[in-house]
């Protein structure tokens, strides 16, 4: 089992806890007669099996012919899949004080769990890993090209802390090198996901080039306290279904296992085993009742929904251990704070595949696969 006791699976299972306390969970029940696959509500941990064959299963993929993941929640048997855990939905809290104090103690909480032998922490400056960098005794590392704001904004904000950092400057022959093995390893060429996983992939070589096996990153933060502009414009963005942005926060929340289990890919590709405090089963508890004002503030009269100030509670949370100039900072995505989507579009037009051309990245992606 990865990253969970056999025996808190198990009591989950017959409990139907979707939350018993772990960062996530996935692999086999061994001792349970027929052959029994799982992954936890939010698939933070993956695990696959040959599409025709589901008594093979693999950790990793490409040990597989041709991988189906298990779906989150499910338990997988050779009859088939079997939803068994569902996110919770609780009512939204009506004490702003006691929701945001929960989350700061859950936060605390499951910092304090870490273990940082052998860790390093992915170090964007942005509030998630400020976070971390504040919690954690361990070092600091951001991957951009020069110039990027990523590399800026970690730069002024490990000078806030009084932490050192190691920027790993990247360059035109680091995407080259990269794409072939990473698309291989999250079995994926489209440009999104190849931009989104680069920078992730090369801060993780260089971690485990410097002799280290496990990096703290902050992903799902974005998706419990409501970081995307999509759920801040709620019902107006046609980019959700929702009504509201507690809504339009559940819907984003349902996206998270195939993104965690194309960032899980590739941090192991490149030699480092994910950490991520910020989605332990304590946290996610603790964000899921929020109101919609405390994910999105209300906008002001004359301001645009898209531009009021997110993640509130986790940024109020967060002032206790961060400058405030660092806990309310606003970041850019990775592909793009790092400058990867840039370059690597400009590497493909320098190839020949011009704009003009459909999804022309992509295309430039699986030729270096190929």
């Amino acid at each position: 089992m990865d990253s969970a006791d056999l025996a808190t699976v198990r009591e989950a299972l017959d409990d139907g806890d979707p939350l018993p306390g772990t960062r996530g969970f996935a692999g086999e029940l061994a001792d349970s007669g027929e052959r029994q696959l799982v992954r936890d509500v939010l698939g933070r941990r993956p695990c696959f099996t040959e599409a025709d064959d589901p008594t093979r299963w693999s950790f990793d993929p490409t040990d597989l012919s041709d991988p189906d993941p298990v779906p989150a929640g499910h338990v997988r048997t050779a009859g088939g899949d079997e939803q068994v855990w569902t996110l919770p939905d609780p009512p939204a809290s009506d004490d702003e004080d006691a929701a945001i104090r929960a989350v700061r103690n859950a936060v605390a909480a499951s910092t304090e769990a870490v273990d940082t032998a052998g860790l390093a922490v992915a170090f964007s400056g942005g509030v998630d890993s400020a976070i971390l960098a504040a919690r954690l005794d361990a070092p600091l590392y951001v991957a951009g090209f020069q110039d990027s704001h990523d590399v800026e904004a970690a730069r002024t904000a490990a000078d806030a802390l009084g932490r050192d950092l190691t920027v790993v400057e990247l360059t035109h022959d680091d995407l080259e090198r990269a794409v072939p093995d990473l698309a291989r390893a999250i079995g994926r060429t489209n440009a999104m996901d190849v931009q989104i996983g680069l920078p992730l992939y090369l801060v993780a070589d260089r971690v485990a080039a410097d002799g280290y096996d496990r990096l703290a990153v902050g992903q799902g933060a974005d998706e419990l306290f409501g970081g995307y502009a999509k759920v801040a414009k709620a019902p107006e963005d046609p980019r959700v279904d929702a009504g509201t942005v507690r809504g339009a926060r559940r819907e984003v929340l349902t996206t998270l296992p195939e993104q965690l289990e194309r960032d899980v890919l590739a941090l192991r590709a490149a030699g480092v085993d994910p950490v991520a405090p910020l989605l332990d089963d304590r946290v996610v508890e603790a964000a899921l009742p929020l109101p919609g004002h405390l994910l999105v503030a209300d906008p002001g009269p004359d301001e645009d929904r898209g531009d009021a100030e997110r993640k509130v509670a986790l940024r109020r949370a967060a002032a206790e251990w961060l400058p405030a100039k660092i806990a309310e900072r606003d970041k850019k995505a990775v592909q793009y704070g790092s400058l990867v989507a840039r370059e690597l579009d400009r590497l493909a037009r320098q190839a020949g595949y011009k704009r003009r051309m459909d999804d022309h990245v992509t295309k430039y992606v699986r030729s270096l696969v190929d």
